[in-house]
């Protein structure tokens, strides 16, 4: 099986080098869905998410924005 190497992007919300809660996305390969990992460690792991789990998320964050 051949490795399929995952582009990770930063959040445009993240605010910097100094940001203490940036998370990068990364669409995995086909079928596994999206992973999701703290910037400030990327090489600690990722959540994998299914893509409907994802939308979930997200639609769950714009209900309850962080103050």
């Amino acid at each position: 099986m051949l490795a399929v190497a995952v582009q990770w992007r930063k959040s445009i919300r993240s605010g910097g080098v100094n940001d203490e809660q940036c998370v990068e996305l990364g669409r995995l390969a086909a079928g596994t869905g999206v992973g999701v990992r703290d910037s400030k460690d990327p090489d600690g792991g990722h959540l994998t998410l299914s893509v409907a789990q994802f939308v979930s998320l997200i639609e769950q964050v714009k209900q309850h924005p962080a103050r």
